[in-house]
């Protein structure tokens, strides 16, 4: 508030003192008039949220206390018939009771567990691997899934695909904002419609140069603040971007595994067909990153010629159409070898099984994208000819007939 009475205060002294002058206003006065009203504006924003939120906030009295209807009800007739009918069941009903409470409670259990796990996993990404209590960690989430999975009962079992899925989730993106500071720490922003609508107006160029400025500087701060919150909060200060980066690629690699052991490679592999923007992001990565990403990707296009996996067909095309450039750019050299002779032949037997499979128009899409990044790159891997031959072949016979 004293920011807002602030801002009041020069708005009104400027416009009171531009009013009793006679003369014709400069461009920086224009400017700074601007930048009041702009401040003014904002401030005004942000109180009217604080109002809202506040005001949601107070309005529900039943906040902190879950929203339970039973809560409200007690509170508002705790002497009533009715409440005390309900309070008291009859005998009749009294097991059913006693077994919905007791799903409740294994639903409770179940919960715990699984914000556990996600915790443990969370600290994963935070300690730096230097620390000695980064394997200790790691072991803690290790035993913790064993015995979930020595446990047997369903319930528990699906507690590691919940977290580690979760994880996932989050290492994946923790990833890609590492990368995307590494690459572009700065930003790259285009005059959007509101700045092309003032550039019409006369001395518009100067005040869009201006508003665009504020703009740039605006969302780099929020960028950077936004990955020092999230990627090196509490313990990782003094941790370079690409040793981060290398850390979280390989957690995701672990995590990768793990869903594999424990059922849910599905979840995966949908996620990773949509991580459009970690796959670019990938391909101007550290040669260590890079082997991690491929080795997630390699391990992925394995499991789509499981005959007991059903994969959606959109997720086998997208996942073929974003990371097989990852394949033919990524160093493949002796210096930091990623995959064996005997991974690279498998992982191309895959994805000549799953292209075969797809219908003629996802095929030339794939196989387009395959041939423009090979020809350009120094890999001679993943070699798919066999395929794009067979595919011209079948092409030719849809024309014959």
């Amino acid at each position: 508030m004293s920011i807002a009475n602030m801002a009041r205060k020069m708005l009104i002294s400027t416009s009171s003192s531009k009013a009793e002058n006679t003369e014709k206003w400069k461009l920086t006065d224009h400017l700074r008039f601007m930048v009041m009203l702009i401040s003014w504006l904002m401030l005004w924003v942000l109180r009217f949220f604080m109002d809202l939120f506040s005001c949601s906030m107070i309005s529900s009295p039943d906040y902190h206390l879950g929203g339970s209807s039973s809560v409200r009800r007690f509170q508002l007739s705790p002497y009533s018939s009715s409440a005390t009918e309900e309070a008291l069941p009859s005998c009749g009903s009294s097991l059913d009771l006693i077994l919905r409470n007791r799903v409740d409670v294994d639903g409770l259990a179940v919960k715990a567990l699984v914000k556990a796990l996600t915790h443990v996993l969370a600290l994963l990404n935070e300690i730096p691997a230097s620390s000695r209590k980064y394997q200790y960690t790691m072991a803690m989430a290790d035993q913790i899934m064993e015995d979930n999975a020595r446990h047997g009962h369903s319930a528990v079992l699906h507690v590691n695909r919940l977290a580690l899925a979760s994880s996932f989730t989050r290492t994946s993106a923790l990833l890609y904002r590492c990368l995307q500071v590494q690459t572009s720490p700065s930003g790259d922003y285009g005059d959007s419609w509101h700045l092309r609508a003032i550039k019409a107006i006369p001395f518009g160029s100067c005040i869009a140069s201006y508003m665009k400025a504020i703009t740039m500087f605006l969302n780099a701060a929020f960028s950077w603040f936004d990955t020092a919150t999230t990627l090196f909060q509490r313990r990782d200060y003094n941790v370079e971007p690409d040793i981060m980066a290398e850390k979280l690629a390989q957690e995701l690699l672990w995590v990768t595994n793990k869903l594999r052991c424990y059922g849910d490679v599905n979840e995966a592999l949908v996620q990773w067909s949509l991580a459009s923007g970690l796959a670019s992001l990938s391909l101007n990565a550290s040669p260590r990153v890079q082997g991690s990403t491929v080795k997630i990707s390699a391990f992925l296009f394995r499991e789509l010629t499981r005959k007991d996996l059903e994969i959606a067909r959109q997720v086998k095309f997208r996942l073929l159409v974003l990371w097989t450039p990852l394949f033919c750019h990524a160093s493949n050299g002796h210096a930091y070898p990623i995959l064996t002779s005997f991974q690279m032949a498998e992982i191309e037997r895959a994805m000549d099984e799953v292209i075969s499979n797809s219908p003629a128009m996802e095929q030339e899409f794939i196989l387009t994208t395959w041939l423009e990044n090979y020809v350009v790159s120094v890999s001679d891997w993943p070699n798919l000819g066999l395929a794009y031959d067979r595919w011209c072949q079948s092409t030719r016979e849809m024309v014959h007939h």
